[in-house]
């Protein structure tokens, strides 16, 4: 739980840096790009704080669900979030072959996370 939690709170302090970053130093280095940049700023944020969450549950359930979910969670940041930055920053429009490779593990990921949630019938209980 530890780890997903530190995990889930660098991944979020980094989309708000990152966000703050695109929209101040890289303005103009974006130009038509920045909606693209914006959207993996705010894909990393949904998931950093999925991860957050999923911490929490597999503290609660000890749903391996959970920890699968976060690793699906993370490396989907990586890819997805990370390809979106490359992208808009080198204009390289190849890069954008390998996001949707993350989206994959992010659904993947919601899935995982349904299953655990599924899977332990008094999971709210627990709170």
């Amino acid at each position: 739980m530890k780890k997903a939690l530190v995990t889930g709170g660098i991944f979020a302090m980094l989309a708000v840096a990152l966000g703050a970053f695109g929209a101040h130093a890289l303005k103009t280095t974006l130009g038509d790009y920045q909606p693209t940049y914006e959207t993996g700023v705010q894909y990393q944020m949904f998931h950093a704080v999925a991860i957050l969450i999923s911490g929490i549950l597999l503290e609660k359930t000890g749903s391996g669900f959970f920890t699968a979910a976060c690793w699906c969670f993370s490396l989907g940041i990586v890819i997805f979030s990370g390809s979106l930055y490359v992208l808009s920053i080198t204009k390289i429009a190849i890069l954008g072959a390998i996001t949707p490779i993350g989206g994959v593990l992010f659904i993947v990921g919601w899935l995982l996370f349904i299953i655990g949630s599924t899977k332990e019938r008094s999971i709210f209980a627990r709170f």
